[in-house]
């Protein structure tokens, strides 16, 4: 790979989308509820051209587009890698009826993406997914799919559902049971609390709660994780059971890219990727409360049915759908750290500059100084080293996770120095609610976390140098 240096073209290009985020995309996301997904945000990101590119861009361009969002308006950053994470799947391994269904509606705004990978019990160890398969012909050998109730009558449930207990999902909103005010989801039945809300993705769609199987692989014999099981229910279809957590968009997405295991024992090689539109029977949410108020939720499945025509990519090989777009996303989390640490730094430049201090400005004092170089200097390595894993991504290059996990790691652990450095040098101004960098205090840490935590990505990087030199030395062994 050659040395890395944007065309002047490219930097236009984020120059304008900078200026876009701060003009047209910030008024929209300040008026947003926290912890709700912003719509008219979504809408104005597809008329400007950008939610689109998501599906026409390399991993280069998704970069630039991420980091220059980050630096003016990190609502809209996140609003956009989210309808990308969640549409990936359908765009790269979906049906022709998959794609025409949604990308068109992914790409004005008009239909809201999310991505179901966690678990209670599965989160860092994705592979660990339980949420299993287990043949069931349908009535009289038919195949055919029921309806959540009829399904669950047959197989002798009890009229009882699987609330998320504390111990799974500790940062739950109290009062769970009700629906937020504002979420139009249609009349509430009696549901336990936990999983009361009907997961819809828009006002007035209200989707049915089956009764639970209680004797099958999601059930439960104390307050534990449920993982989501997809029970065979015919030749070609299955009835998803368990719990999803901490995913992005829900529970007011229209659709959710899920990952079910259906082969139980065969690890990675068992799990396969379902389209599941939010209006299927059986399938409820509520939303958790974060430190940065993005909108995410946890996911409940009671006997939600799906069939061939749901599979993205091919059963059974679910996993590589997952790692194939979290390959894409991690160098651009990576960017989106970059834009935050940048916008950091900027402050801090303008900040000591016009702060007067100790006779003179903050600036001129040495260890101000250093300070800030050592935060561009890190600021820059981690840009560099996000371009360059796009760019092997774009280029088809063998060694695409060990370069995406290194972008992710290196530009999330720098970001979040150089926003506590920030804050340093500015002083209790910046910790004040609604202050710049008291909102990239709160943003920066979740990029350590998701799509892969630092330790994970350490784990990859080792795991890729060793399976390198392996191969290296059994070659000149032969």
């Amino acid at each position: 790979m050659t040395a890395f240096s944007l065309e002047p073209a490219q930097l236009a290009w984020c120059a304008e989308v900078r200026a876009l985020a701060a003009t047209r995309l910030r008024p929209l996301a300040e008026k947003g509820e926290p912890g709700r997904v912003n719509r008219a945000l979504l809408v104005e990101l597809g008329a400007l051209g950008l939610l689109p590119r998501l599906f026409t861009s390399g991993a280069l361009d998704l970069c630039l587009m991420r980091e220059s969002l980050a630096h003016a308006c990190t609502e809209a950053e996140t609003a956009l890698a989210l309808q990308g994470l969640g549409a990936h799947p359908v765009h790269a391994h979906g049906t022709e009826t998959q794609r025409a269904r949604w990308l068109p509606r992914v790409s004005d705004g008009s239909a809201v993406a999310a991505f179901a990978l966690s678990e209670p019990d599965a989160g860092s160890d994705a592979a660990a997914l339980s949420m299993g398969a287990e043949p069931d012909a349908g009535p009289a050998g038919t195949g055919a799919v029921e309806t959540g109730a009829a399904y669950a009558g047959r197989r002798g449930a009890p009229g009882t559902t699987r609330p998320v207990t504390p111990d799974t999902a500790t940062a739950e909103r109290p009062g769970t049971g009700t629906a937020r005010p504002g979420a139009g989801r249609g009349a509430e039945t009696s549901r336990p609390p936990g999983f009361g809300t009907p997961v819809t993705g828009r006002p007035g769609r209200e989707a049915s709660r089956p009764a639970p199987d209680a004797d099958g692989p999601g059930a439960r014999q104390a307050p534990a994780a449920a993982s989501l099981a997809a029970d065979r229910d015919g030749p070609s279809a299955w009835r998803l059971t368990g719990e999803k957590c901490w995913i992005s968009n829900a529970p007011e997405a229209d659709f959710y890219t899920v990952f079910a295991r259906t082969t139980l024992g065969a690890g990675a090689r068992g799990v396969t990727a379902f389209l599941v539109p939010a209006d299927r029977p059986g399938l409820t949410g509520t939303p958790l409360d974060m430190l940065s108020p993005h909108p995410i939720g946890a996911l409940a499945f009671d006997a939600v049915p799906v069939t061939a025509d749901d599979v993205l990519g091919e059963v059974d090989r679910g996993f590589r759908v997952a790692m194939d777009t979290l390959n894409l996303f991690r160098p651009s989390v990576g960017a989106f750290a970059v834009g935050m640490a940048q916008a950091a730094l900027d402050a801090t430049l303008a900040h000591t500059t016009a702060r007067e201090a100790f006779g003179g400005r903050l600036r001129d004092l040495q260890t101000v100084a250093h300070q800030t170089a050592e935060m561009a200097l890190r600021t820059e390595a981690a840009r560099l080293m996000v371009y360059a894993a796009a760019t092997a991504y774009d280029e088809g290059a063998p060694d695409v996770p060990r370069r995406a996990a290194m972008a992710k790691l290196l530009a999330t652990e720098t970001a979040q120095y150089v926003v506590d450095r920030a804050v340093q040098l500015h002083g209790a101004r910046a910790l004040r609610r609604g202050h710049l960098l008291e909102h990239l205090y709160r943003e920066v840490r979740a990029p350590r976390v998701y799509e892969g935590a630092s330790e994970v990505q350490r784990g990859i990087i080792a795991k890729e140098l060793y399976r390198t030199l392996d191969a290296t030395t059994e070659e000149a062994g032969a």
